[in-house]
């Protein structure tokens, strides 16, 4: 009987026009709603750092640090909002429910999102660091402050669109305001947007070794206006990061290997069958080193003072050290195998026939007394060094 009139009581007495039991029901709902999204978080979580302590997988980590962003208290109001959607509310207040509904889950897709990005620059500028370079913290934190700032705005203006805010006039004097600072300082604004492009395509990083134009150095700042460069004379070399982007870059730091293209010329007193060995002796040179790669040899063509040759060969190390002290290698080889052989490097010459008064070209058995009609061309020959 008293259990009778325990829940008439229930069911009969009101507060602020809703009866005790269905505002206990609501409370219950909501406690409930309340730890089986406590417990699925924390138990995802814990799965999740398990999983992410034991495998390659990345992405594990990064849900792991996004699932991290999760808020307790964004989690107890929505937990209070299941609990009030079981109440029969007026019509005016229904609407307002729904509103915070909006903004709570906008909220908590925020923070993930903040996470997210946060999480993503970081792996970056980590994964960056392991290659050998420096990270660029100027351009990561100006990236890192620009997506949190659309981001957070898109959000306040989503939130206020829904809860009947008019915000047309406040995104059309925002766009307004953007443009006038946008005119003021383009300048600024195009090297800001030139670094956050370096950045993201990565052309060149801090510590390679670069050539554009006249400048060529190592990279030792990639800042929000400038890049300043190392040059090999030492002097530091600034350079407006818009400028720097407008001209083509040789990073030689990326190199992988050398294609290396000489040439040279020996006298045309060198016989068919010297010429024809020299493209085998060249070769059997190159590939006398274990960091070159013989790529071709050919006698090329008949030059002005000399039979000239083309040689091509790849060098495997990028060092330009390796490369010079195996080209010097090359070249003394040359010059002992062409001397065992009798062969000469060619250099500019020129050749003078000298005619005696009143003889004519071609009348060699014309004489004058005392003195042949045609000098000899052997004896008239006058070489000269380039």
């Amino acid at each position: 009987m008293n259990d009778f009139y325990f829940v008439h009581w229930l069911r009969e007495t009101s507060v602020a026009g809703m009866s005790v039991s269905s505002l206990l029901v609501a409370a219950l709902a909501a406690f409930v709603a309340y730890l089986v999204m406590s417990v699925t978080v924390r138990v995802a979580l814990n799965r999740l750092s398990k999983i992410a302590g034991h495998t390659s997988n990345r992405a594990d980590d990064f849900f792991f640090e996004v699932l991290s962003g999760t808020s307790h208290w964004l989690i107890v109001l929505i937990a209070l909002l299941i609990g009030v959607g079981m109440l029969d509310l007026p019509d005016r207040w229904a609407a307002r429910v729904g509103q915070l509904w909006f903004v709570a889950l906008a909220l908590q897709m925020a923070f993930w999102a903040n996470q997210a990005v946060s999480t993503g620059l970081r792996r970056y500028t980590e994964r960056h660091a392991a290659t050998g370079g420096i990270p660029q913290s100027a351009a990561t934190t100006l990236v890192s402050w620009g997506l949190r700032t659309l981001l957070w705005a898109i959000v306040l203006l989503a939130m206020l669109s829904n809860i009947g805010v008019d915000i047309t006039a406040f995104i059309a004097s925002l766009g307004v305001g953007g443009i006038a600072i946008a005119l003021a300082a383009q300048n600024i604004l195009g090297d800001l947007f030139a670094s956050i492009a370096i950045a993201a395509d990565k052309p060149f990083e801090v510590g390679d070794f670069i050539v554009l134009g006249s400048v060529a150095g190592t990279v030792e700042l990639v800042g929000v206006k400038t890049t300043r460069i190392r040059s090999l004379g030492g002097e530091q070399v600034v350079m407006s990061n818009t400028e720097l982007l407008k001209q083509t870059v040789s990073n030689y730091k990326r190199l992988r290997e050398r294609r290396i293209v000489f040439g040279f010329g020996v006298t045309y007193d060198t016989t068919a069958d010297q010429a024809e060995a020299i493209p085998a002796l060249v070769k059997q040179i190159v590939e006398a080193s274990g960091q070159l790669r013989f790529d071709r040899a050919h006698f090329k063509a008949f030059g002005d003072s000399s039979l000239d040759y083309e040689v091509v060969y790849i060098v495997l190390d990028p060092g330009y050290n390796v490369y010079m002290n195996e080209q010097q290698r090359i070249n003394l080889a040359l010059m002992r195998e062409f001397a065992a052989r009798g062969i000469e490097f060619a250099f500019p010459t020129r050749t003078v026939h000298v005619v005696e008064p009143g003889t004519r070209m071609g009348e060699g058995q014309a004489s004058t007394p005392g003195r042949p009609a045609k000098a000899s061309a052997a004896n008239s020959r006058e070489r000269s060094a380039a």
